[in-house]
């Protein structure tokens, strides 16, 4: 039996759906794994999960859902259009098998990269808007997108993303793209909040999670939260899972969410989108 999810705040989109503001990430689970993992983070409490056609692992969190016994209105389910997909009618067969794999609905969908270097963002864009009107598609957003992506789609008099989904972490804060978004109306992911782990050895936030009595994950991925961004850290332990979910019974003030601000340095945890063009 699964636990019973805990309260968790939901983002307002612009589209007039509300997403979860926290969630259960997928990235590098193996597909083999995914079931399980999945699995246990419903149990955990999760509701809301993100998982990708690049990662290989959708059929497997396919599995854990129809498992879980849950109501699939209880649930919010993120998959995203891989990088070889954006041509209408490969785009369109890619969310054929991700919606079949995921029990025959997606919350959100969202375009994975840009890929500037290689074309218009405006034709992938117009092909997700013909998604969502023909499948059972209910929102859809980007990913990775910059502030010119994004003026690139209102240029073309195209709908405005729900979602940005983007990096951030206390290394590489990206206010600059969440500022823009906010302007927008789209509401912002936060992929790799822990900067792929190297938060854990850092000195000020290690002194800082001593000073609230929490661990260094518990207050990076409160600075997401009180930011208003939304956030799904991944982890294959049961007890992380749980930790990472006790969240929303203490708060950062405002000296301590600036003083973690500070610590951006521009290092980035993965490419940057003006530059990263892989197809695969």
């Amino acid at each position: 039996m699964t636990t019973p999810a805990p309260q968790i705040p939901l983002i307002d989109l612009s589209d007039g759906r509300a997403i979860p503001q926290l969630g259960f990430g997928t990235y590098q689970v193996p597909p083999a794994d995914a079931e399980r993992v999945v699995s246990d983070a419903l149990e955990a409490g999760y509701r809301h999960l993100d998982t990708a056609q690049m990662y290989g692992n959708e059929e497997g969190v396919g599995r854990a859902i129809a498992a879980s016994g849950l109501p699939r209105e209880d649930l919010w389910i993120t998959t995203k259009l891989n990088n070889t997909f954006h041509e209408r009618t490969a785009a369109r067969e890619a969310t054929e098998r991700s919606l079949e794999a995921l029990g025959g609905r997606i919350d959100l969908y969202l375009v994975h990269w840009p890929l500037a270097m290689h074309e218009d963002v405006a034709r992938v864009w117009e092909v997700m808007e013909g998604i969502r009107a023909d499948y059972s598609v209910d929102s859809i957003g980007v990913s990775n997108f910059t502030p010119a992506h994004l003026a690139r789609l209102a240029e073309a008099g195209l709908s405005t993303p729900a979602v940005n989904q983007i990096e951030s972490n206390p290394y590489f804060v990206n206010d600059e793209v969440r500022a823009d978004c906010a302007e927008r109306g789209i509401a912002v992911e936060a992929w790799s909040p822990l900067a792929q782990g190297a938060v854990f050895g850092d000195p000020q936030l290690v002194a800082l999670a001593e000073q609230v009595g929490r661990t260094v994950s518990q207050v990076v991925l409160r600075w997401v939260l009180q930011r208003g961004d939304i956030v799904f850290p991944k982890s294959s332990s049961p007890e992380r899972m749980r930790e990472n979910l006790a969240l929303f019974d203490f708060e950062l003030s405002d000296e301590q969410l600036a003083s973690i601000s500070a610590l951006h340095n521009g290092t980035r945890s993965g490419p940057d989108p003006d530059t990263f063009g892989w197809r695969g």
